[in-house]
């Protein structure tokens, strides 16, 4: 007893400490170390008188999802799917985990935050980052130079999860891509319109889609003076600019990443500048970056492009952004990301932050870098992101004590005397043969109260009344739960009248 005593107060320090770390802000990485100190020293405790402690928790970053949740959820996925498919697209699969070099050296700064596994049978392998490089991965590999596809999958991420803002360490992408060699900027601009037309359905709020060329930023980098060598990581400084000041941003490259202070003043020149064709006009004519190569095939582009948003209706809704880097190493040319302008006002409803709800680009290189002799195979996509939208369409409910059906039943049958139940489900079998969405409730003698009642809660439309006279006189008693209002049908017409009435096809698909 007196080692579980000794081994109770450790646990009671290593506990003490851990809340004062908190409290004191320390680093993630420190406190999620000793919580990881805790958590062992917790496990040599083992049983106490029988009983297992344990903490019934959801792993850091992650959570469940309740049925209400759930609801919303394939209502947005249903907006971003049709839209994917109204488009053409094609639906591909891949692992939940890849090779860990498929994955090494493809997100720049951001490979510190891939997942990697314990060595299985000789592989080593890392949880997908995102769906890109899986994506071109599997061009390659099945010699694929010519597709349109969606997938929406899961993927995994180490960070530092702020959940009530839409960011975890499990969470889904909704991707869609074009590859194939094609005349420029014509998937581009489809690729910003599918964007644009899912943000618009969702009715989000207000957004800006900000865009922006690989290539302009490179070339403005050259003429500013900065390294070759430095392009990678000052392009993640610039990155950073929707989240920081102009001042912390240059700080980072002239303190942190040993940028001459000149070029960083160059620098700022031109990342604060934005607007639409004719800031692209302009630029065309700078003294500077029209000298540039790289730099002018980006701004030639963009022109291009800019004259496709505007036959396409959402010229209006795109800004170029010289800020916009998109801090992803494998992107090419044209990058872009959607941002809320501002939330929806709704009586009660606290601003909600959440960043970009949506980014992309086009990345020509990344499938020739599996492919054995190099072979190139354009690409441009954009992903959706689906978990910051989740958020804030879940907070606009909460605020309006919105109800949301979280089943798709369609009428309930039920019974108004007792020893009915083998009718009861000799009907509801009929019901799902015809594919009519019904339930009954699992008792032999519901109350019929209890029975309407449970249709309410449940948002169920249609309730099929047997009682013994409608069993005589070979009808079913048809209610419907909004109106009060009931009706005899012949049991024989019964599932084309609920078809009726909830306006669902006659032929199941």
């Amino acid at each position: 007893m007196a080692d579980r005593a000794a081994l109770e107060e450790l646990v009671r320090l290593q506990g003490e400490h851990v809340r004062g770390l908190k409290q004191q802000q320390a680093p993630a990485e420190q406190i999620e170390e000793e919580v990881t100190k805790l958590l062992k020293l917790k496990a040599q405790l083992g049983h106490d008188e029988g009983k297992q402690k344990f903490v019934l928790k959801t792993p850091k970053g992650t959570r469940d999802y309740s049925p209400r949740q759930m609801a919303v959820r394939e209502k947005v996925f249903d907006v971003i799917i049709r839209c994917f498919k109204r488009h053409g697209a094609e639906v591909i699969d891949t692992p939940v985990f890849e090779l860990k070099e498929t994955l090494t050296g493809k997100y720049g700064e951001d490979s510190k935050l891939i997942y990697d596994l314990k060595d299985q049978g000789g592989e080593l392998l890392s949880l997908r980052y995102d769906l890109t490089v899986p994506f071109a991965r599997y061009l390659a590999m099945n010699k694929l130079t010519n597709i349109k596809r969606y997938h929406i999958a899961k993927v995994y991420r180490r960070d530092n999860p702020a959940m009530t803002r839409g960011r975890y360490r499990e969470f889904y992408q909704c991707d869609f891509d074009i590859a194939g060699q094609f005349d420029p900027m014509i998937p581009d601009a489809e690729c910003l319109k599918i964007m644009c037309e899912i943000l618009s359905s969702l009715q989000i709020g207000n957004f800006l889609v900000k865009v922006n060329d690989r290539r302009i930023l490179d070339g403005m980098f050259a003429v500013c003076g900065v390294p070759d060598s430095k392009f990678r990581t000052i392009c993640s400084s610039v990155d950073k600019l929707d989240k920081v000041s102009w001042e912390e941003v240059k700080n980072e490259m002239v303190v942190e990443k040993g940028l001459a202070a000149e070029a960083a003043d160059r620098i700022g020149e031109y990342v604060q500048q934005h607007g639409g064709v004719s800031l692209v006009e302009q630029l065309l004519q700078d003294p500077k970056l029209s000298q540039n190569k790289q730099a002018l095939e980006g701004l030639g582009d963009l022109k291009l492009l800019f004259e496709y948003l505007t036959l396409f209706g959402i010229d209006d809704k795109v800004s170029f952004d010289l800020s916009l880097a998109r801090g992803l190493d494998y992107y090419t040319g044209v990058i872009y990301e959607a941002v809320l302008l501002q939330m929806p006002p709704q009586a009660g409803e606290e601003p909600l932050g959440v960043g970009s709800v949506a980014a992309g680009g086009r990345y020509d290189g990344l499938v020739g870098m599996f492919d054995p002799k190099g072979r190139k195979v354009p690409c441009v996509g954009l992903s959706i992101g689906v978990e910051r939208i989740f958020s804030i369409v879940e907070h606009r409910l909460e605020a309006l004590e919105e109800k949301v059906r979280t089943t798709e039943t369609q009428v309930l049958v039920a019974s108004a005397q007792k020893k009915l139940l083998e009718e009861r489900l000799k009907l509801v079998s009929e019901l799902w043969d015809a594919g009519i969405k019904a339930e009954l409730l699992y008792k032999k003698n519901p109350k019929l109260l209890n029975q309407l009642q449970y249709c309410e809660e449940a948002g169920i439309p249609l309730v099929a009344i047997i009682g013994e006279q409608e069993l005589k006189d070979g009808v079913i008693k048809l209610r419907s739960v909004a109106s009060r209002e009931e009706v005899d049908v012949r049991r024989e017409d019964l599932v084309e009248e609920i078809r009726r009435r909830t306006n669902q096809p006659l032929s199941i698909s």
